[in-house]
């Protein structure tokens, strides 16, 4: 199991992911205080739709919660699931510590 904090600070939440590789999916829960979020906070995503900018299964879910384009949770569970998967090396991401976006004027 992995787990993952997102700090939203723009919109003031903080969420935990967890994520666990079950067969062909990963299975995803989210701690949220976002309501939007609480919409798809536990999902089963199979690991052959998690590919694609504009059409996998996260995306698609985040899509019928009415997610802002800019939350940060869809980005977070897409790289959960490549984790969890065996797409994207659990080390590389440990060692990375953490990803951000800074706005600068």
């Amino acid at each position: 199991m992995t787990k993952i904090t997102v700090d939203s600070t723009i919109c003031g939440f903080t969420h935990t992911i967890t994520g666990q590789l079950k067969g062909d999916k990963v299975i995803i829960d989210i701690d949220t205080p976002c309501e939007k979020v609480k919409e798809f906070s536990h999902m089963e995503v199979p690991t052959m739709e998690i590919f694609g900018i504009d059409d996998n299964y996260v995306i698609r879910k985040a899509k019928d919660a009415k997610c802002s384009s800019t939350c940060l949770i869809p980005c977070a569970v897409l790289h959960m699931c490549n984790l969890e998967a065996g797409f994207l090396s659990k080390s590389l991401a440990e060692r990375s510590g953490s990803i951000s976006i800074n706005f600068e004027s």
